[in-house]
């Protein structure tokens, strides 16, 4: 039986991949830096015109802009903020915006206002910030740095250093009581968001800085500068890896963890495998520049985009 399980997946590996065109793309008002999505039919994009902009994927047409104050730049011009990193939660819109001087600043929108809860006088780093629950989000600095920021008391419930690495990205887990921080010496740590420590280094598949991660169902994966797109499992600690034919710059898991997603060329084709098999299943065509997110929305659709101001909806077929 094992024998004819292995022939199976080397079958599977040599047939070829499904070659598929986005159903949708969008266009948002400027170079796309973050996007996320909820169950209710909504995509959030953070754009570099200062905007969070809500797009109804199922009517196809956006519902909701959310605009930021101008900033000077260093000659003194105002400018547009870009928005790095954007969330939502329950009526709470969440904005990280670009700040002077390389500060960020961070704005909560609820009730049709709009409040800035960390200024660029606080002179903070910070790269990323997604909400764990209403009142707390997890956030990490360009020192490597993660914390758990009270919105109530505008404090932090801690802070601490991943290492000394420099920081590259953070993905939660659906429940979002575990994080996994990629950085430039490509281990992977895997953080309880409570309890503010790591449990776990996740090591071996990237030798490199990994651009971008993802969790998903107890596994891991990531997007390598050394053209590996690695997974792992979690509780195990074992992986492996996907090969690319350039710095693989994003990547995605299915709900279930069964698919892995990996930009996977210097086209910018986005190369989807099932990672049992190592078995590639499908090759998404169509994005234009460097990837820098891609996010499934269930098992047969997701989203990605790139530095510039289109966000693709793909479909997987059967």
């Amino acid at each position: 039986m094992k024998k004819i399980f292995l022939i199976f997946s080397m079958l599977l590996v040599l047939l070829p991949a499904q070659t598929i065109i986005p159903t949708q793309e969008i266009e948002a008002s400027g170079y796309v830096y973050d996007i996320t999505v909820d169950n209710n039919g909504h995509l959030y994009i953070g754009s570099g015109k200062g905007e969070l902009q809500v797009y109804d994927y199922n009517a196809k047409k956006f519902v909701k802009r959310i605009t930021l104050p101008k900033i000077k730049d260093f000659m003194g011009d105002e400018i547009e903020p870009k928005v790095f990193s954007v969330d939502y939660l329950n009526g709470k819109y969440l904005l990280l915006s670009e700040g002077k001087s390389g500060y960020r600043e961070l704005y909560i929108h609820e009730n049709n206002s709009t409040k800035k809860i960390i200024s660029v006088e606080e002179k903070q780093a910070i790269a990323k910030a997604k909400f764990v629950d209403e009142s707390h989000l997890f956030m990490a600095n360009l020192g490597n740095e993660v914390m758990l920021y009270n919105l109530e008391t505008k404090k932090e419930r801690y802070r601490f250093q991943i290492s000394q690495s420099k920081f590259s990205d953070f993905a939660l887990n659906i429940s979002k009581d575990t994080a996994v921080i990629g950085c430039e010496s490509g281990e992977i740590s895997v953080v309880d968001v409570q309890k503010g420590r790591v449990v776990k280094i996740l090591k071996g598949q990237n030798l490199d800085n990994t651009y971008k991660v993802a969790i998903s169902n107890g596994i891991v994966t990531g997007a390598g500068q050394d053209r590996r797109g690695s997974f792992y499992q979690i509780e195990s600690g074992k992986g492996d890896y996907v090969e690319g034919s350039f710095l693989i710059y994003a990547t995605a898991l299915s709900p279930s963890g069964d698919l892995g997603a990996f930009a996977i060329n210097e086209e910018n084709d986005i190369a989807i495998y099932n990672l049992t098999t190592k078995a590639q299943i499908a090759l998404l065509k169509g994005q234009k520049s460097t990837l820098n997110t891609i996010l499934f929305l269930d098992e047969k659709r997701l989203f990605s985009a790139s530095s510039d101001p289109k966000v693709m909806l793909w479909e997987l077929e059967n």
